[in-house]
């Protein structure tokens, strides 16, 4: 393995984990921002008015996209192994 090949895998396994994270990320943080302007129309600071819609956000944007996750991270994973003979060799 060249120091190429480690950087290229690493590389594609990082966009892979941003790539499969961001759909959580985003709706968490779009439910973090509405709330964040409710929170200062309003006047009100509670803290579990926070943090347990975020978490039901982020728990239904899980479900919605887990069977995209699996297929991503399925083929990312088969595509790994299928070029183990090249990059032993």
């Amino acid at each position: 393995m060249t120091p190429d090949l480690v950087a290229s895998i690493g590389k594609e396994t990082i966009w892979m984990v941003l790539l499969v994270g961001a759909p959580m990320l985003v709706l968490g943080a779009v439910v973090g921002i509405i709330i964040a302007v409710f929170q200062a129309a309003t006047q009100i600071h509670e803290m579990t008015l926070t943090f347990v819609p975020k978490i039901v956000a982020v728990m239904i944007a899980l479900l919605l996209f887990l069977p995209w996750i699996m297929r991503t991270l399925i083929d990312f994973t088969v595509r790994l192994y299928s070029n183990i003979p090249m990059y032993l060799g």
